[in-house]
């Protein structure tokens, strides 16, 4: 039993140097003062030669400068994040320019169009003006004189003056001279006149 005893505790012992020596190599922890005899009349053995690295005082982990780091990477990712809100901010600003022209532009065009309307509005309110006073003149003239007048003018005022001359007489209810002008102009001439007075709207 003795001698069982005795092999169990020196099995027990190689087992545990052997450990020892085993985490020691995997620097799980630091033998290798006590190992260092070994490693000197063992070489063979694992870990021997090797070291535990030396950290100097002045290598030791600076916790404000790490901070510091962290700071300025930090900084860094806001900067970056800034300018690529600028660059969308100046893009945008750049989309919003020229939307800001095209619509100017259109707005001088709508302007523009509507003068030429006034304008001839205006022109087509001038010579509606001025067809009515000579339908008045002629009417007021002797009918000869007035058919030698309308006979002379071109086609589409002689048939604006006929045609004003109508209108004044029905929103007065009186007689239209008309058909008695026609009746004292050359057949050819009153024949054309009232064939494009037919075909053609009151507005041409």
């Amino acid at each position: 039993m003795l001698g069982r005893a005795i092999v169990l505790l020196l099995l027990i012992a190689i087992l545990a140097f052997g450990g020892v020596i085993w985490f020691d190599y995997l620097n799980v922890i630091d033998a290798k003062t006590v190992l260092a005899p070994f490693y000197k009349y063992v070489p063979f053995l694992p870990g021997a030669g090797r070291t535990q690295p030396k950290i100097e005082p002045d290598e030791l982990l600076n916790l404000d400068a790490e901070r510091l780091a962290i700071r300025l990477e930090a900084l860094d990712l806001r900067n970056m994040e800034m300018d690529t809100r600028q660059r969308d901010i100046d893009n945008r600003y750049g989309e919003i320019e020229q939307m800001s022209q095209e619509l100017e532009e259109r707005q001088k065009a709508l302007d523009e169009r509507e003068k030429s309307l006034r304008a001839q509005a205006l022109d087509a309110e001038n010579k509606n003006r001025n067809v009515e006073q000579n339908a008045r003149y002629l009417t007021g003239m002797p009918p000869q004189n007035a058919v030698g007048i309308i006979a002379a003018l071109d086609d589409q005022d002689a048939i604006d003056v006929l045609r004003k001359t109508e209108e004044i007489a029905q929103a007065e209810g009186t007689t239209s001279v008309v058909a008695y002008w026609f009746s004292l102009m050359d057949p050819a001439r009153a024949a054309e006149l009232q064939r494009k007075m037919a075909g053609r709207p009151p507005n041409l």
